[in-house]
């Protein structure tokens, strides 16, 4: 992989992770379309980019991470259902990582719910969220699990039919993301590790980059869609998925073959 290949995917990870948007389906789209060939380190470095843009929510809501014991054990309840889900069906969920079909269904789909949840669901609760409600959440964070269905999406939507606002929801999606995606980060590390390959020096170099980059556009991108989302709602994000579910969709409909990893 190149600097200008880690750079390229790792600003569509900064700029998808918290939006709607699945950043999976959309790295893999991207090394697709790169023309990126599968390797260890590839997908290692798919998964592992997540971890800078992760930091972006520790710094951005950074006093918000110190406010009390009870926020953390609620991101410890919110977190269980995915882990559990994710440990039971991981050669499973492994497996759809290959498929661009089920991303592309899961993107079109997505889309039509994000096009239509602001008139389903209109929740304004601004306070604090109680354990059951966190727990609900990460039930529907498993939906995430499957490729091209946006951990974001599933999680800002479990929020709203808790009866949170748009922006709590969202806030605590951010929150949910910081564990969630560290454990994601660490069990590929371990896997890395157990399979006894190990990391030249100039891969390590574009890990770091990725992660600093990937940090970078994800601040940019968590201001901007927190903004877009009190005035828009989720419709532009659902036109977005449907166009892009849906050309992919007629692509593969007209014989073209899209590798991924």
């Amino acid at each position: 992989m190149t600097y200008l290949q880690a750079l390229i995917i790792a600003v569509v990870e900064g700029l998808t992770e918290f939006l709607p948007v699945s950043s999976t389906g959309h790295m893999m789209l991207a090394t697709a379309l790169l023309g990126i060939k599968s390797t260890p380190f590839v997908k290692l470095f798919t998964v592992c980019i997540q971890f800078g843009a992760i930091l972006s929510v520790v710094v951005l809501y950074f006093k918000r991470f110190f406010q009390s014991i009870d926020f953390y054990f609620k991101l410890v309840v919110a977190f269980i259902p995915a882990a559990i889900a994710g440990f039971l069906l991981g050669d499973f969920i492994d497996s759809l990582l290959e498929s661009v079909l089920g991303v592309s269904i899961a993107l079109f789909v997505g889309g039509i719910v994000l096009f239509f949840i602001d008139n389903w669901l209109t929740g304004k609760n601004e306070g604090e969220i109680k354990y059951p409600n966190a727990f609900k959440i990460g039930l529907f964070q498993c939906l995430a699990l499957f490729p091209g269905v946006s951990r974001s999406a599933a999680t800002i939507i479990g929020g709203m039919a808790q009866g949170l606002s748009r922006q709590r929801a969202a806030e605590f999606s951010f929150f949910l993301a910081v564990p969630t995606m560290f454990a994601a980060t660490a069990k590929k590390l371990l896997d890395f590790y157990k399979e006894g390959i190990t990391l030249s020096g100039e891969e390590v170099n574009v890990l770091v980059f990725g992660n600093i980059v990937a940090f970078l556009v994800a601040i940019l991108a968590i201001k901007g869609f927190i903004g877009l989302l009190s005035r828009q709602g989720f419709r532009v994000f659902g036109v977005y998925r449907i166009l892009v579910g849906g050309i992919l969709l007629l692509l593969m409909l007209l014989g073209y073959s899209i590798d991924v990893l």
